[in-house]
């Protein structure tokens, strides 16, 4: 399920919906700490705005993924419909360095 009707949805709510936290409040913790980046750009604030097209990346640990937003959504679905709201876009890791 997606909304076709929202231009733009919070940070935090948007992790949250593709299950990448399991809270908003997580979601809003990342962004905080400065471990994600819109657009190349770092995002602080737990209510930057995230729109399809935009890509993302985020840094949990030593992992860093990249992922372009393709949809909204509208409630924290199931994995396969948040699987549906991006595309993990992370460059594969040079050989010997580990996923």
């Amino acid at each position: 399920m997606t909304s076709d009707h929202l231009e733009s949805l919070r940070l935090d709510k948007w992790l949250c919906h593709i299950r990448l936290v399991k809270s908003r409040s997580l979601g809003a913790a990342l962004a905080e700490r400065g471990r994600i980046r819109v657009n190349g750009q770092p995002a602080r604030k737990a209510h930057q705005p995230v729109r399809p097209g935009d890509v993302l990346t985020i840094t949990q640990g030593p992992r860093v993924r990249v992922l372009r937003v393709l949809a909204l959504g509208v409630r924290r679905g199931p994995a396969a419909e948040a699987q549906a709201l991006y595309e993990d876009i992370t460059p594969l890791a040079p050989p010997g360095q580990g996923a």
